[in-house]
């Protein structure tokens, strides 16, 4: 049997939502979820929501809610309400705050737990925590073990780290991958990436692509690239 398909997802990494709504309209049929992030939902608010919903697209809202439980609560009431499909919030908020979430999120909107970003490596880490970090890994773990306790339907973690969750916790608990990179890119401002078939190939629900396709000299070629990496991994 054939591994399942992930879905990938274009990140609208933008200060516009001109910007962003052109690249949705240049990818057409090739795409139908899409990440808002910090940058776009800053400048445009909940209109970059309500444009992509009205084109019958997915929302991933990735605002990394990190508050109170009360006022993440809300804010995750608020995402649903918008229509967005995945939010995300810090695992390390702690189990109280992510189950706010998923209280306020509500069955429409699935919350997802950052564990470590992945323009973390050990040293970072370790310089933001104040204790030696040994293992990175096991750090994600921790974090989606919390995260899974607190009733979120998955994770948000570098490629490196899926099997591990896997492992641990199980097919029924989602993963979700940003750090995508082609074998021949850069890694830009990323440290742990991974490319599509690497990410298929562990197995992740969801995949997260910004700059190989938004910034290629042809989006729709490369966004072609990764789904023909995706679908040949996973078959």
């Amino acid at each position: 049997m054939g591994r399942v398909t992930p879905r990938v997802l274009v990140a609208l990494d933008y200060s516009s939502l001109q910007d962003g709504m052109r690249l949705v309209h240049e990818l057409g049929d090739l795409c139908q979820f899409y990440k808002v992030g910090s940058e776009l939902f800053v400048s445009a608010g909940p209109d970059a929501v309500r444009s992509l919903r009205g084109l019958g697209k997915e929302v991933f809202l990735d605002l990394k809610l990190h508050d109170i439980p009360n006022t993440v609560f809300r804010a995750a009431s608020a995402c649903a309400t918008l229509g967005a499909s995945l939010v995300t919030v810090h695992a390390c908020g702690g189990a109280a705050m992510v189950r706010a979430a998923v209280e306020g999120a509500g069955p429409s909107c699935a919350v997802l737990a950052v564990t470590v970003l992945t323009s973390l490596e050990g040293e970072q880490l370790a310089e933001v925590w104040s204790r030696p970090i040994d293992d990175i890994g096991g750090e994600v773990l921790r974090l989606a073990r919390l995260a899974r306790s607190a009733g979120a339907a998955g994770v948000v973690c570098a490629g490196s780290d899926v099997q591990a969750i896997r492992g641990a916790l199980g097919e029924g608990f989602a993963v979700l991958v940003p750090g995508i990179r082609f074998a021949d890119a850069a890694r830009d401002d990323q440290r742990r990436v991974v490319t599509p078939r690497a990410a298929a190939r562990a197995g992740v629900d969801f995949m997260v692509v910004g700059r190989i396709v938004t910034s290629a000299p042809d989006p729709r070629q490369a966004m072609q690239r990764v789904l023909a990496e995706v679908e040949e991994a996973s078959c």
